[in-house]
């Protein structure tokens, strides 16, 4: 009754597989689908783990009972060959007393024609019969005895063997139900990553427009000033790259000049592309060279996965050619040539960019 109640009880605990997230299902969702997948698989696998157990007892007992059988097959064997020696003991005897024409009589009483031996011969034949008639009722005992026992046990071998087959199709039905719950699993998974894919990308294009809004609303105020105005800014309140951020911008329209590395408010404003990044984290404490190759060797390699506000955008061989700083997703600002002045502007991750780096 145990296997058999063992197997119902699988397939009446069959887990039912989770249906793959409607395109609109949340991320948060998506990840609570999984981790009911895997409660359901964990139990799976437990479930797996009583089931071995119970296959291996039923096996170890049918192979108790099929040594019982060996057994008792060895005794009928045991007991059937003394009587066939008794039998061919006494046989031999009247067979050489046939071919002696009655001399064996010398050496056995029973076959012996002298009325001095009749009584030993008498009394020979009885022992001899009694013997052999014992050895067949003890044999016929045996074997009456040895066959119920193994008719016992070949019942009982049925019935293990019954319960070995009833484990093995619930081991079976379960490995089925864990391979199903993982194929489940692997579908929600990459459901998931396709959702967290879709709102990064989202992400980045809400970052992206915020870029260009916050581009286009420093150039349409430029446009609208009358003059460039050199009124000294404010001190950054932020340190930090955050701070080194505040600073740049504070420096919006400030002219490029090769060299320069003079804020607003100063005689002759104006900065190149590593005199604005030297400038702006001065601002908050950290000095750098006035020179982007060297700004690229005294910064710690950031990767773009990871980049923060002040974070240093190089451009050409070790950073020979220019550099820039990153303002937010999809954003960075620069001095970047004569003609034109600091500004916000697109993250360009082309154009011989080589490595960012954090001072």
């Amino acid at each position: 009754m145990v296997p058999v109640m063992t197997l119902v009880a699988v397939l009446a605990g069959t887990v039912m597989l989770a249906t793959r997230p409607a395109s609109g299902q949340s991320v948060a969702g998506a990840r609570a689908a999984a981790a009911a997948i895997e409660a359901q698989l964990t139990a799976a696998q437990n479930e797996m783990s009583a089931l071995s157990q119970q296959y291996d007892a039923a096996s170890a007992r049918l192979q108790s009972i099929n040594a019982s059988i060996a057994t008792t097959k060895a005794d009928i064997a045991s007991d059937q060959s003394q009587v066939d020696h008794d039998r061919s003991t006494l046989s031999k005897a009247a067979i050489a007393n046939y071919v002696s024409d009655g001399s064996a009589s010398s050496d056995n009483p029973i076959f012996s024609g002298n009325e001095k031996t009749v009584g030993a011969a008498t009394e020979y034949n009885q022992i001899a019969e009694g013997d052999i008639n014992l050895a067949m009722d003890n044999l016929h005992t045996a074997e009456n005895t040895l066959n119920a026992q193994q008719a016992q046990l070949q019942e009982q071998q049925g019935q293990a063997q019954q319960a070995v087959q009833t484990e093995q199709a619930a081991e079976t039905q379960n490995a089925q139900e864990i391979q199903s719950q993982k194929n489940a699993l692997a579908q929600e998974n990459g459901e998931i990553a396709t959702l967290v894919q879709q709102q990064q990308q989202q992400q980045i294009q809400a970052a992206a427009q915020a870029a260009q809004a916050k581009i286009a609303a420093a150039s349409a105020a430029s446009a609208l000033a009358p003059g460039f105005d050199n009124t000294a800014a404010p001190p950054p309140t932020a340190s930090g790259g955050e701070g080194a951020v505040q600073a740049a911008e504070s420096q919006l329209g400030v002219p490029y000049v090769w060299g320069g590395e003079s804020p607003k408010g100063s005689s002759n404003p104006g900065f190149d592309c590593s005199g604005l990044t030297a400038w702006s984290w001065g601002q908050v404490g950290v000095g750098l060279p006035h020179y982007s190759g060297a700004q690229m060797s005294d910064s710690t390699p950031v990767p773009l996965s990871d980049l923060e506000p002040g974070d240093l955008l190089f451009y050409g061989a070790g950073g020979s050619e220019h550099v820039a700083m990153y303002v937010s997703s999809g954003t960075m600002i620069e001095a970047p040539e004569t003609g034109q002045s600091v500004h916000l502007t697109g993250l360009r991750l082309g154009d011989g960019f080589v490595g960012a780096g954090r001072p």
